[in-house]
Protein backbone atom coordinates (compact mmCIF):
# COMPACT_ATOMS: atom_id res chain seq x y z
CA UNK A 1 0.00 0.00 0.00
CA UNK A 2 1.18 3.57 -0.63
CA UNK A 3 1.96 5.70 2.22
CA UNK A 4 1.37 8.66 -0.10
CA UNK A 5 -0.88 10.60 2.82
CA UNK A 6 -3.56 13.73 1.54
CA UNK A 7 -2.44 16.62 3.58
CA UNK A 8 -0.79 15.67 6.86
CA UNK A 9 -2.66 12.46 7.36
CA UNK A 10 -3.57 8.81 6.04
CA UNK A 11 -6.50 8.76 3.77
CA UNK A 12 -9.59 7.49 5.33
CA UNK A 13 -11.75 4.93 4.05
CA UNK A 14 -14.21 7.49 2.44
CA UNK A 15 -11.21 8.76 0.75
CA UNK A 16 -9.92 5.65 -0.65
CA UNK A 17 -13.64 4.58 -1.81
CA UNK A 18 -13.96 8.22 -3.65
CA UNK A 19 -10.33 7.88 -5.22
CA UNK A 20 -11.70 5.07 -7.07
CA UNK A 21 -14.90 6.42 -8.89
CA UNK A 22 -12.32 9.50 -9.73
CA UNK A 23 -10.19 12.48 -9.82
CA UNK A 24 -9.80 13.99 -6.33
CA UNK A 25 -10.58 17.54 -6.02
CA UNK A 26 -9.12 19.79 -3.33
CA UNK A 27 -11.45 21.31 -0.65
CA UNK A 28 -10.69 25.00 -1.23
CA UNK A 29 -11.86 24.05 -4.87
CA UNK A 30 -14.96 22.39 -3.56
CA UNK A 31 -15.91 25.37 -1.30
CA UNK A 32 -15.85 27.37 -4.92
CA UNK A 33 -17.92 24.60 -7.09
CA UNK A 34 -20.19 24.78 -4.10
CA UNK A 35 -20.80 28.26 -4.35
CA UNK A 36 -20.69 28.42 -8.07
CA UNK A 37 -23.46 25.67 -8.06
CA UNK A 38 -25.44 28.18 -5.60
CA UNK A 39 -25.35 30.63 -8.32
CA UNK A 40 -22.98 32.84 -6.59
CA UNK A 41 -21.70 35.17 -8.93
CA UNK A 42 -19.49 37.78 -6.65
CA UNK A 43 -17.21 37.22 -3.40
CA UNK A 44 -15.74 40.08 -1.69
CA UNK A 45 -11.93 38.68 -0.14
CA UNK A 46 -9.25 39.69 1.12
CA UNK A 47 -6.25 37.02 1.03
CA UNK A 48 -4.36 35.73 4.39
CA UNK A 49 -2.41 32.90 5.40
CA UNK A 50 -5.60 30.75 6.41
CA UNK A 51 -7.41 31.54 3.36
CA UNK A 52 -4.74 31.37 0.42
CA UNK A 53 -5.77 27.86 -0.80
CA UNK A 54 -9.77 29.29 -1.15
CA UNK A 55 -7.83 31.91 -3.23
CA UNK A 56 -6.12 30.47 -5.37
CA UNK A 57 -9.21 28.25 -6.05
CA UNK A 58 -11.23 31.48 -6.74
CA UNK A 59 -8.26 32.28 -9.81
CA UNK A 60 -9.64 29.07 -11.48
CA UNK A 61 -13.36 29.79 -11.33
CA UNK A 62 -15.15 31.19 -14.59
CA UNK A 63 -18.07 32.20 -12.85
CA UNK A 64 -17.51 34.13 -9.45
CA UNK A 65 -15.98 37.69 -9.83
CA UNK A 66 -13.64 38.22 -6.74
CA UNK A 67 -13.42 41.52 -5.30
CA UNK A 68 -10.60 42.60 -3.17
CA UNK A 69 -11.18 44.92 -1.04
CA UNK A 70 -8.88 47.10 1.21
CA UNK A 71 -10.02 45.59 4.31
CA UNK A 72 -12.33 43.00 5.78
CA UNK A 73 -15.21 45.19 7.43
CA UNK A 74 -15.14 46.82 4.10
CA UNK A 75 -15.84 43.61 2.16
CA UNK A 76 -18.35 42.59 4.67
CA UNK A 77 -20.60 45.86 4.47
CA UNK A 78 -20.25 45.63 0.22
CA UNK A 79 -21.39 41.68 0.36
CA UNK A 80 -24.42 43.29 2.71
CA UNK A 81 -24.92 45.63 0.40
CA UNK A 82 -25.29 43.36 -2.41
CA UNK A 83 -27.64 41.68 -0.43
CA UNK A 84 -30.08 43.57 0.29
CA UNK A 85 -30.32 45.74 -3.13
CA UNK A 86 -30.11 42.10 -4.86
CA UNK A 87 -32.45 40.02 -1.68
CA UNK A 88 -29.36 37.09 -3.01
CA UNK A 89 -26.92 35.58 -0.68
CA UNK A 90 -23.97 38.08 -0.21
CA UNK A 91 -20.70 35.99 0.51
CA UNK A 92 -17.23 36.96 1.68
CA UNK A 93 -14.09 35.52 2.56
CA UNK A 94 -11.49 36.36 5.13
CA UNK A 95 -8.27 34.64 7.12
CA UNK A 96 -8.22 33.68 10.50
CA UNK A 97 -7.37 35.50 13.26
CA UNK A 98 -7.56 39.29 12.75
CA UNK A 99 -8.91 38.77 9.28
CA UNK A 100 -12.11 36.98 10.99
CA UNK A 101 -12.30 39.11 13.88
CA UNK A 102 -12.77 42.31 11.20
CA UNK A 103 -15.87 40.63 9.80
CA UNK A 104 -17.42 40.77 13.04
CA UNK A 105 -18.99 44.14 13.15
CA UNK A 106 -20.56 43.38 9.61
CA UNK A 107 -22.09 39.92 10.78
CA UNK A 108 -23.58 41.55 13.59
CA UNK A 109 -24.91 43.92 11.36
CA UNK A 110 -26.45 41.38 8.69
CA UNK A 111 -27.47 39.90 12.10
CA UNK A 112 -29.56 42.69 13.44
CA UNK A 113 -30.96 43.60 9.93
CA UNK A 114 -31.79 40.04 8.55
CA UNK A 115 -29.34 39.91 5.52
CA UNK A 116 -28.78 36.67 3.97
CA UNK A 117 -24.80 36.40 4.38
CA UNK A 118 -22.39 33.74 3.98
CA UNK A 119 -19.23 34.70 5.62
CA UNK A 120 -16.49 32.38 5.03
CA UNK A 121 -13.34 31.83 7.15
CA UNK A 122 -10.12 30.87 6.80
CA UNK A 123 -8.78 28.32 10.53
CA UNK A 124 -5.36 27.46 11.41
CA UNK A 125 -5.26 23.67 10.39
CA UNK A 126 -7.09 21.77 12.59
CA UNK A 127 -4.34 20.00 14.52
CA UNK A 128 -3.56 23.61 16.00
CA UNK A 129 -6.93 24.94 17.15
CA UNK A 130 -7.20 25.56 20.64
CA UNK A 131 -3.72 26.16 20.86
CA UNK A 132 -3.01 29.84 20.37
CA UNK A 133 -1.58 28.93 16.81
CA UNK A 134 -0.26 31.83 15.13
CA UNK A 135 -3.04 33.95 13.77
CA UNK A 136 -5.92 31.68 15.39
CA UNK A 137 -9.04 32.79 17.33
CA UNK A 138 -11.89 30.45 17.88
CA UNK A 139 -14.59 33.07 15.35
CA UNK A 140 -17.05 30.47 15.82
CA UNK A 141 -17.18 31.18 19.59
CA UNK A 142 -17.27 34.84 19.32
CA UNK A 143 -19.88 35.07 16.49
CA UNK A 144 -22.08 32.31 18.66
CA UNK A 145 -24.32 35.28 19.64
CA UNK A 146 -24.86 37.30 16.47
CA UNK A 147 -25.20 33.92 13.33
CA UNK A 148 -28.15 32.67 12.66
CA UNK A 149 -26.22 29.52 12.56
CA UNK A 150 -22.65 28.23 12.12
CA UNK A 151 -20.05 25.27 11.00
CA UNK A 152 -16.76 24.31 11.63
CA UNK A 153 -15.62 21.93 9.05
CA UNK A 154 -13.54 19.01 10.17
CA UNK A 155 -13.73 17.36 7.26
CA UNK A 156 -13.36 17.30 3.27
CA UNK A 157 -16.72 15.42 2.58
CA UNK A 158 -18.43 17.57 4.76
CA UNK A 159 -17.71 21.19 2.36
CA UNK A 160 -20.48 20.40 -0.38
CA UNK A 161 -23.31 20.05 1.78
CA UNK A 162 -21.95 22.40 4.53
CA UNK A 163 -21.90 25.27 1.77
CA UNK A 164 -25.21 24.21 0.44
CA UNK A 165 -26.93 24.44 3.68
CA UNK A 166 -24.98 27.83 4.71
CA UNK A 167 -26.50 29.14 1.56
CA UNK A 168 -29.95 27.95 2.49
CA UNK A 169 -30.17 29.11 5.83
CA UNK A 170 -29.22 32.77 5.02
CA UNK A 171 -32.13 33.08 2.86
CA UNK A 172 -34.70 31.25 3.91
CA UNK A 173 -37.38 31.87 7.02
CA UNK A 174 -36.04 34.87 8.55
CA UNK A 175 -32.47 35.75 6.58
CA UNK A 176 -29.55 36.41 8.62
CA UNK A 177 -25.83 35.66 8.17
CA UNK A 178 -24.16 31.81 8.27
CA UNK A 179 -20.33 31.72 9.17
CA UNK A 180 -18.47 28.77 7.55
CA UNK A 181 -14.85 28.15 9.32
CA UNK A 182 -12.33 26.26 7.51
CA UNK A 183 -9.23 24.99 8.78
CA UNK A 184 -6.60 25.19 5.93
CA UNK A 185 -5.60 21.40 6.14
CA UNK A 186 -9.29 20.50 4.83
CA UNK A 187 -8.75 23.10 2.49
CA UNK A 188 -5.69 21.07 1.26
CA UNK A 189 -7.52 18.11 1.61
CA UNK A 190 -8.78 15.82 -1.57
CA UNK A 191 -11.89 13.96 -1.61
CA UNK A 192 -14.10 12.98 -4.70
CA UNK A 193 -17.23 15.73 -3.89
CA UNK A 194 -20.48 14.81 -3.94
CA UNK A 195 -22.76 17.54 -4.35
CA UNK A 196 -26.22 17.21 -2.57
CA UNK A 197 -29.14 18.32 -4.59
CA UNK A 198 -31.53 18.83 -1.78
CA UNK A 199 -31.20 20.23 2.02
CA UNK A 200 -32.13 17.85 4.68
CA UNK A 201 -31.94 20.28 8.33
CA UNK A 202 -34.59 17.83 10.56
CA UNK A 203 -36.08 20.62 12.40
CA UNK A 204 -35.51 23.58 10.58
CA UNK A 205 -38.87 24.97 9.76
CA UNK A 206 -37.88 28.54 8.23
CA UNK A 207 -41.67 28.61 7.17
CA UNK A 208 -44.89 28.96 8.43
CA UNK A 209 -48.02 29.96 7.02
CA UNK A 210 -51.06 32.47 8.72
CA UNK A 211 -53.92 30.13 10.43
CA UNK A 212 -56.74 30.73 7.85
CA UNK A 213 -59.04 31.22 11.62
CA UNK A 214 -56.48 34.14 12.33
CA UNK A 215 -57.17 35.48 9.06
CA UNK A 216 -60.88 35.63 9.31
CA UNK A 217 -60.09 37.11 12.83
CA UNK A 218 -58.46 40.03 11.60
CA UNK A 219 -61.16 40.38 8.97
CA UNK A 220 -63.88 40.85 11.39
CA UNK A 221 -61.15 43.20 13.48
CA UNK A 222 -61.27 45.52 10.58
CA UNK A 223 -64.58 45.69 10.22
CA UNK A 224 -65.15 47.43 14.11
CA UNK A 225 -61.92 49.37 14.01
CA UNK A 226 -62.21 52.96 13.53
CA UNK A 227 -58.98 54.10 13.61
CA UNK A 228 -56.78 51.19 11.78
CA UNK A 229 -53.00 51.48 11.37
CA UNK A 230 -50.52 49.66 9.25
CA UNK A 231 -46.97 49.47 11.21
CA UNK A 232 -44.72 47.37 8.56
CA UNK A 233 -40.89 46.72 9.09
CA UNK A 234 -38.08 45.04 6.86
CA UNK A 235 -39.97 41.65 7.18
CA UNK A 236 -42.32 43.17 4.00
CA UNK A 237 -38.96 43.60 1.81
CA UNK A 238 -37.28 40.35 3.08
CA UNK A 239 -39.92 38.48 1.79
CA UNK A 240 -40.84 40.36 -1.33
CA UNK A 241 -44.34 41.86 0.14
CA UNK A 242 -44.55 45.15 -1.03
CA UNK A 243 -46.97 44.48 -3.95
CA UNK A 244 -48.77 42.45 -1.66
CA UNK A 245 -48.98 45.22 0.57
CA UNK A 246 -49.64 48.06 -1.85
CA UNK A 247 -52.73 46.06 -2.66
CA UNK A 248 -54.07 45.51 1.06
CA UNK A 249 -53.68 49.00 2.11
CA UNK A 250 -55.65 50.78 -1.51
CA UNK A 251 -58.47 48.02 -0.38
CA UNK A 252 -58.82 48.79 3.11
CA UNK A 253 -57.34 52.28 2.74
CA UNK A 254 -55.74 51.88 5.76
CA UNK A 255 -52.52 54.77 6.30
CA UNK A 256 -49.27 53.11 6.48
CA UNK A 257 -45.87 54.12 8.32
CA UNK A 258 -42.95 51.87 8.17
CA UNK A 259 -39.33 51.59 10.25
CA UNK A 260 -36.36 52.83 9.38
CA UNK A 261 -35.44 49.12 7.49
CA UNK A 262 -39.52 49.26 6.28
CA UNK A 263 -38.34 52.51 4.13
CA UNK A 264 -39.05 51.99 0.57
CA UNK A 265 -41.67 48.75 1.13
CA UNK A 266 -44.45 51.26 0.62
CA UNK A 267 -44.26 53.70 -1.99
CA UNK A 268 -43.64 57.19 -0.23
CA UNK A 269 -45.35 59.12 -2.67
CA UNK A 270 -48.51 57.11 -1.90
CA UNK A 271 -51.43 59.37 -0.17
CA UNK A 272 -51.83 56.47 2.78
CA UNK A 273 -48.12 56.89 2.95
CA UNK A 274 -47.19 58.62 6.66
CA UNK A 275 -43.20 57.74 5.99
CA UNK A 276 -41.71 56.08 8.67
CA UNK A 277 -42.19 56.19 12.80
CA UNK A 278 -40.21 56.85 15.84
CA UNK A 279 -37.23 58.62 17.38
CA UNK A 280 -36.36 61.04 14.23
CA UNK A 281 -39.88 59.82 12.40
CA UNK A 282 -42.87 62.28 11.04
CA UNK A 283 -45.15 63.09 14.16
CA UNK A 284 -48.14 62.06 12.20
CA UNK A 285 -46.52 58.66 11.56
CA UNK A 286 -46.05 58.49 15.75
CA UNK A 287 -49.38 59.88 16.16
CA UNK A 288 -50.78 57.33 14.04
CA UNK A 289 -49.51 54.50 15.68
CA UNK A 290 -50.09 55.55 19.10
CA UNK A 291 -53.71 56.85 18.89
CA UNK A 292 -54.44 53.90 16.64
CA UNK A 293 -57.31 51.76 17.65
CA UNK A 294 -55.99 48.78 15.48
CA UNK A 295 -52.47 48.43 15.32
CA UNK A 296 -51.41 46.05 12.44
CA UNK A 297 -47.80 45.21 12.92
CA UNK A 298 -46.53 43.41 9.94
CA UNK A 299 -42.61 42.44 9.81
CA UNK A 300 -40.74 44.37 12.69
CA UNK A 301 -40.19 43.54 16.36
CA UNK A 302 -40.90 46.55 18.21
CA UNK A 303 -37.77 48.14 18.72
CA UNK A 304 -36.86 50.72 21.19
CA UNK A 305 -35.75 52.99 18.51
CA UNK A 306 -39.58 53.40 17.52
CA UNK A 307 -42.04 52.49 20.72
CA UNK A 308 -39.71 54.39 22.97
CA UNK A 309 -41.51 53.77 26.17
CA UNK A 310 -42.48 50.79 25.62
CA UNK A 311 -45.52 50.32 27.59
CA UNK A 312 -46.59 53.51 26.26
CA UNK A 313 -46.39 52.11 22.96
CA UNK A 314 -49.75 51.94 20.64
CA UNK A 315 -51.21 51.63 24.19
CA UNK A 316 -55.33 52.56 23.05
CA UNK A 317 -55.01 49.92 20.27
CA UNK A 318 -55.45 45.82 19.63
CA UNK A 319 -52.21 44.81 18.09
CA UNK A 320 -52.38 42.05 15.43
CA UNK A 321 -48.42 41.08 14.89
CA UNK A 322 -47.35 39.42 11.55
CA UNK A 323 -43.96 37.54 11.66
CA UNK A 324 -41.83 34.61 10.45
CA UNK A 325 -39.64 34.40 13.76
CA UNK A 326 -41.72 32.73 16.50
CA UNK A 327 -39.04 34.36 18.88
CA UNK A 328 -40.81 37.99 18.18
CA UNK A 329 -44.48 36.84 19.01
CA UNK A 330 -44.14 39.06 22.59
CA UNK A 331 -40.76 39.82 23.16
CA UNK A 332 -40.90 43.40 23.31
CA UNK A 333 -44.46 44.01 23.79
CA UNK A 334 -47.38 42.12 24.59
CA UNK A 335 -49.42 41.04 21.42
CA UNK A 336 -53.51 40.76 21.44
CA UNK A 337 -53.22 38.19 18.00
CA UNK A 338 -49.67 36.79 16.95
CA UNK A 339 -50.07 35.20 13.34
CA UNK A 340 -46.57 33.15 12.57
CA UNK A 341 -46.83 33.39 8.93
CA UNK A 342 -44.61 34.31 6.01
CA UNK A 343 -45.73 38.22 5.24
CA UNK A 344 -45.82 37.79 1.93
CA UNK A 345 -48.49 34.79 2.49
CA UNK A 346 -50.72 36.11 5.45
CA UNK A 347 -51.21 39.33 3.03
CA UNK A 348 -51.89 37.37 0.39
CA UNK A 349 -54.42 35.22 2.15
CA UNK A 350 -55.84 38.66 3.89
CA UNK A 351 -56.55 40.08 0.58
CA UNK A 352 -58.11 37.11 -0.88
CA UNK A 353 -59.97 37.39 2.61
CA UNK A 354 -61.33 41.36 2.13
CA UNK A 355 -64.77 41.91 0.71
CA UNK A 356 -64.97 43.02 -2.90
CA UNK A 357 -65.97 46.76 -1.85
CA UNK A 358 -63.77 46.43 0.67
CA UNK A 359 -62.07 50.20 -0.38
CA UNK A 360 -65.76 51.96 -0.41
CA UNK A 361 -67.17 49.79 3.28
CA UNK A 362 -64.05 50.17 4.86
CA UNK A 363 -62.80 53.12 3.41
CA UNK A 364 -65.40 54.90 4.08
CA UNK A 365 -65.25 53.98 7.88
CA UNK A 366 -62.41 55.27 8.40
CA UNK A 367 -62.82 58.54 6.50
CA UNK A 368 -62.45 60.63 9.74
CA UNK A 369 -59.32 58.76 10.77
CA UNK A 370 -57.94 59.70 7.50
CA UNK A 371 -58.74 63.37 7.61
CA UNK A 372 -57.42 63.68 11.58
CA UNK A 373 -53.73 62.12 9.98
CA UNK A 374 -53.87 64.74 7.24
CA UNK A 375 -54.15 67.74 9.84
CA UNK A 376 -51.42 65.94 11.84
CA UNK A 377 -49.61 66.23 8.50
CA UNK A 378 -50.53 69.93 8.10
CA UNK A 379 -49.71 70.81 11.22
CA UNK A 380 -46.44 68.78 11.47
CA UNK A 381 -44.70 68.71 8.34
CA UNK A 382 -41.16 67.53 7.42
CA UNK A 383 -39.23 70.87 6.75
CA UNK A 384 -35.90 72.55 7.41
CA UNK A 385 -34.97 76.61 7.83
CA UNK A 386 -33.02 78.53 5.36
CA UNK A 387 -30.08 80.77 7.35
CA UNK A 388 -31.30 84.37 6.86
CA UNK A 389 -27.94 85.90 8.03
CA UNK A 390 -26.62 83.69 5.08
CA UNK A 391 -28.10 82.64 1.76
CA UNK A 392 -24.99 80.99 0.34
CA UNK A 393 -25.26 78.36 3.69
CA UNK A 394 -25.82 74.76 2.84
CA UNK A 395 -28.39 73.19 4.69
CA UNK A 396 -28.18 69.11 4.47
CA UNK A 397 -31.42 68.44 4.00
CA UNK A 398 -31.66 70.51 0.81
CA UNK A 399 -29.03 68.62 -0.25
CA UNK A 400 -30.61 65.29 0.35
CA UNK A 401 -34.03 66.81 -1.50
CA UNK A 402 -31.85 68.27 -4.65
CA UNK A 403 -30.46 64.39 -4.71
CA UNK A 404 -33.83 63.48 -4.67
CA UNK A 405 -34.82 65.84 -7.45
CA UNK A 406 -31.84 65.06 -9.82
CA UNK A 407 -32.43 61.67 -9.64
CA UNK A 408 -35.84 61.43 -10.14
CA UNK A 409 -36.29 59.59 -6.99
CA UNK A 410 -34.66 56.43 -9.01
CA UNK A 411 -31.70 55.80 -7.56
CA UNK A 412 -30.03 53.02 -4.44
CA UNK A 413 -28.82 55.15 -1.68
CA UNK A 414 -26.99 54.18 0.89
CA UNK A 415 -26.08 55.41 4.18
CA UNK A 416 -23.40 55.91 6.76
CA UNK A 417 -24.52 56.09 10.61
CA UNK A 418 -25.83 59.55 12.02
CA UNK A 419 -27.33 62.58 11.25
CA UNK A 420 -27.32 62.36 7.56
CA UNK A 421 -28.86 59.19 7.74
CA UNK A 422 -32.05 60.06 9.57
CA UNK A 423 -32.17 63.43 6.89
CA UNK A 424 -31.99 60.66 3.74
CA UNK A 425 -34.51 59.06 5.20
CA UNK A 426 -36.89 62.26 5.53
CA UNK A 427 -36.29 63.86 2.63
CA UNK A 428 -35.69 61.43 -0.03
CA UNK A 429 -39.22 59.29 -0.99
CA UNK A 430 -38.50 56.06 -1.69
CA UNK A 431 -40.90 54.52 -3.50
CA UNK A 432 -39.34 50.67 -4.27
CA UNK A 433 -37.81 48.05 -1.91
CA UNK A 434 -34.09 47.52 -1.37
CA UNK A 435 -33.29 51.06 -2.41
CA UNK A 436 -32.56 52.55 0.62
CA UNK A 437 -29.30 50.68 2.38
CA UNK A 438 -28.72 51.60 6.09
CA UNK A 439 -27.40 50.17 9.01
CA UNK A 440 -30.23 50.07 11.35
CA UNK A 441 -30.55 47.63 14.12
CA UNK A 442 -26.79 47.89 15.04
CA UNK A 443 -25.67 51.53 13.70
CA UNK A 444 -22.58 50.75 12.24
CA UNK A 445 -20.53 54.02 11.24
CA UNK A 446 -18.45 53.10 8.30
CA UNK A 447 -21.29 50.88 6.41
CA UNK A 448 -22.19 53.51 3.74
CA UNK A 449 -19.50 53.20 1.19
CA UNK A 450 -18.88 49.94 1.03
CA UNK A 451 -22.59 48.90 0.74
CA UNK A 452 -22.77 51.18 -2.19
CA UNK A 453 -19.89 49.29 -3.90
CA UNK A 454 -21.79 45.93 -3.52
CA UNK A 455 -24.90 46.96 -4.36
CA UNK A 456 -23.45 48.91 -7.56
CA UNK A 457 -21.80 45.67 -8.50
CA UNK A 458 -25.40 44.44 -8.66
CA UNK A 459 -26.92 46.55 -10.62
CA UNK A 460 -24.12 48.36 -12.44
CA UNK A 461 -26.56 50.03 -14.98
CA UNK A 462 -28.46 52.21 -11.61
CA UNK A 463 -27.17 55.44 -10.07
CA UNK A 464 -25.83 54.22 -6.06
CA UNK A 465 -25.20 56.64 -4.44
CA UNK A 466 -23.79 56.99 -0.85
CA UNK A 467 -24.76 59.87 1.57
CA UNK A 468 -22.55 60.00 4.24
CA UNK A 469 -21.23 61.88 7.10
CA UNK A 470 -17.63 62.69 7.27
CA UNK A 471 -17.05 60.62 10.76
CA UNK A 472 -18.68 57.74 8.85
CA UNK A 473 -17.42 57.79 5.57
CA UNK A 474 -13.70 57.85 7.01
CA UNK A 475 -13.87 55.21 8.84
CA UNK A 476 -13.45 53.08 5.84
CA UNK A 477 -12.25 55.67 3.29
CA UNK A 478 -9.60 52.93 2.52
CA UNK A 479 -12.34 51.32 -0.25
CA UNK A 480 -12.25 54.39 -2.18
CA UNK A 481 -9.29 52.03 -3.98
CA UNK A 482 -11.62 49.26 -4.18
CA UNK A 483 -13.96 51.43 -6.53
CA UNK A 484 -11.47 52.98 -8.77
CA UNK A 485 -9.05 49.73 -8.89
CA UNK A 486 -12.31 47.44 -9.68
CA UNK A 487 -14.11 49.99 -11.85
CA UNK A 488 -17.24 50.51 -9.48
CA UNK A 489 -18.75 53.75 -9.94
CA UNK A 490 -20.42 53.80 -6.95
CA UNK A 491 -21.23 57.46 -5.66
CA UNK A 492 -20.56 59.39 -2.32
CA UNK A 493 -22.12 62.57 -1.13
CA UNK A 494 -20.04 63.67 1.98
CA UNK A 495 -22.38 66.27 4.11
CA UNK A 496 -19.18 67.32 5.92
CA UNK A 497 -19.81 69.50 9.29
CA UNK A 498 -16.46 68.21 10.84
CA UNK A 499 -17.70 66.80 13.65
CA UNK A 500 -19.78 63.73 15.31
CA UNK A 501 -23.37 65.29 14.64
CA UNK A 502 -25.58 62.88 15.91
CA UNK A 503 -23.59 63.30 19.38
CA UNK A 504 -23.58 66.71 18.77
CA UNK A 505 -27.10 66.79 19.05
CA UNK A 506 -27.30 64.92 21.87
CA UNK A 507 -24.60 66.84 23.51
CA UNK A 508 -26.55 70.26 22.74
CA UNK A 509 -30.12 68.42 24.31
CA UNK A 510 -28.69 66.51 27.10
CA UNK A 511 -25.25 67.66 27.97
CA UNK A 512 -25.76 71.35 28.48
CA UNK A 513 -23.67 71.76 24.66
CA UNK A 514 -20.12 70.62 26.69
CA UNK A 515 -18.28 68.78 23.98
CA UNK A 516 -16.83 65.88 24.76
CA UNK A 517 -14.18 64.78 21.91
CA UNK A 518 -16.71 65.66 19.06
CA UNK A 519 -14.47 67.48 16.75
CA UNK A 520 -12.92 65.97 14.00
CA UNK A 521 -10.71 68.91 12.49
CA UNK A 522 -7.62 69.90 13.56
CA UNK A 523 -8.55 71.58 17.19
CA UNK A 524 -5.06 73.38 17.22
CA UNK A 525 -6.12 75.11 13.47
CA UNK A 526 -9.85 74.89 13.64
CA UNK A 527 -9.79 76.98 10.64
CA UNK A 528 -7.46 75.18 8.46
CA UNK A 529 -9.19 72.14 5.50
CA UNK A 530 -8.41 69.06 7.83
CA UNK A 531 -8.62 66.36 6.73
CA UNK A 532 -8.73 67.54 2.69
CA UNK A 533 -11.30 64.95 1.28
CA UNK A 534 -11.13 65.99 -2.31
CA UNK A 535 -7.02 65.28 -1.77
CA UNK A 536 -8.03 62.11 -0.23
CA UNK A 537 -9.88 61.05 -3.18
CA UNK A 538 -7.24 62.33 -6.14
CA UNK A 539 -4.93 60.12 -3.79
CA UNK A 540 -7.19 57.56 -4.80
CA UNK A 541 -6.72 58.61 -8.38
CA UNK A 542 -10.75 59.60 -8.19
CA UNK A 543 -12.33 62.62 -9.26
CA UNK A 544 -13.94 64.99 -6.28
CA UNK A 545 -15.26 68.07 -5.63
CA UNK A 546 -15.72 70.45 -2.44
CA UNK A 547 -19.08 72.95 -2.63
CA UNK A 548 -19.42 75.73 -0.47
CA UNK A 549 -22.10 77.70 -1.57
CA UNK A 550 -25.68 76.93 -2.46
CA UNK A 551 -25.55 78.01 -5.53
CA UNK A 552 -23.10 75.58 -6.82
CA UNK A 553 -24.42 72.90 -5.43
CA UNK A 554 -27.02 71.38 -8.30
CA UNK A 555 -24.34 72.09 -10.79
CA UNK A 556 -22.12 69.95 -8.48
CA UNK A 557 -24.29 67.22 -7.50
CA UNK A 558 -25.29 66.50 -11.52
CA UNK A 559 -21.62 66.82 -12.27
CA UNK A 560 -21.15 63.78 -10.06
CA UNK A 561 -24.67 62.24 -11.02
CA UNK A 562 -22.98 62.45 -14.71
CA UNK A 563 -19.54 60.83 -13.62
CA UNK A 564 -19.19 58.04 -15.28
CA UNK A 565 -16.55 56.87 -12.15
CA UNK A 566 -16.88 56.64 -8.67
CA UNK A 567 -16.95 60.50 -7.31
CA UNK A 568 -16.29 62.08 -3.97
CA UNK A 569 -18.55 65.38 -3.31
CA UNK A 570 -17.65 67.28 0.05
CA UNK A 571 -20.41 69.84 0.83
CA UNK A 572 -19.76 71.45 3.53
CA UNK A 573 -23.45 71.64 6.34
CA UNK A 574 -23.27 73.29 9.88
CA UNK A 575 -22.91 71.59 11.96
CA UNK A 576 -25.84 73.48 14.42
CA UNK A 577 -28.15 72.01 12.25
CA UNK A 578 -30.30 68.97 14.05
CA UNK A 579 -32.15 66.53 13.27
CA UNK A 580 -36.10 67.06 13.93
CA UNK A 581 -38.43 65.87 14.87
CA UNK A 582 -37.49 64.08 17.66
CA UNK A 583 -38.60 61.77 20.68
CA UNK A 584 -35.99 61.66 23.43
CA UNK A 585 -34.92 57.82 24.47
CA UNK A 586 -37.27 56.29 26.64
CA UNK A 587 -39.74 59.34 26.25
CA UNK A 588 -43.20 58.95 24.29
CA UNK A 589 -44.66 60.19 21.18
CA UNK A 590 -46.35 63.04 23.28
CA UNK A 591 -43.06 64.27 24.44
CA UNK A 592 -41.63 64.59 20.60
CA UNK A 593 -39.26 68.06 19.94
CA UNK A 594 -40.27 69.77 16.90
CA UNK A 595 -38.25 72.71 17.02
Amino acid sequence: MSKKTTTLRQKSASELAASSRGQLTFGADIVVQALEREGVDVVFAYPGGASMELHQALTRSKKIRTILPRHEQGEIFAAEGYARASGKVGVCLATSGPGATNLVTGIADAYMDSIPLVAITGQVKAEFIGKMAFQETDVLGMTLPIVKHSYLVMDVNDIARVIKEACHIAQTGRPGPVLVDIPKNIQQSKTQPVFPKDVDLPGYTPSYKADPLAIQEVIGLLSKAKRPMIYCGGGIISSDASTELLEFAERTQIPVATTLMGIGGFPETHPLSLKWLGMHGTVYANNAVNEADLLLAIGVRFDDRVTGKVEKFAEHGTIVHIDIDPSEMGKNKPIALPILSDVKYALQQLNKALPSDSAKSLGDRYTEWRKQIEAWRAQYPLAWKENKNDPEEIQPQAVIRMIYELTKGDAIITTGVGQHQMWTGQFYDFTKPRTFLTSAGLGAMGFGYPAALGAKVAFPDRQVIDVDGDGSFLMNVQELATAYIEGIAAKAVVLNNRHLGMVVQWEDRFYKGNRAHTFLADPKHPDREYPDLVKIAEGFNLPARKVTKKSELREAIQEMLDCKTAFLLDVRVPYTEHVLPMIPAGGTYKEIVTE
